[in-house]
């Protein structure tokens, strides 16, 4: 896996969504408006998903096609098919 994958890229992104889970529980600590928190909690499930996103671009990018080229095939895109199921339930 990390072979595929920007490994610095993926844990700066997952500090901020970190920082910003964070930020949503002092908001409701300190009685901030519902709207602000939501807005807050869309920013953080926008962020996830595109680590999502980036995750699903490096198994494309190494994983899938080196399973197309030396591996079976047709089990490396059911098996990614399945991957873009799950990750499209988000």
């Amino acid at each position: 896996m990390r072979q595929c994958m920007d490994m610095d890229n993926l844990h700066n992104r997952l500090k901020r969504v970190d920082g910003q889970i964070k930020a949503i529980d002092r908001m409701i600590e300190q009685d901030v408006p519902c709207e602000d928190i939501i807005i807050q909690i869309n920013a953080a499930k926008t962020a996830l998903h595109k680590i999502g996103q980036v995750v699903l671009e490096g198994h494309l990018n190494h994983c899938v096609k080196d399973g197309i080229e030396h591996g079976d095939a047709e089990k490396t895109i059911a098996d990614f098919a399945k991957a873009l199921e799950y990750f499209s339930r988000l």
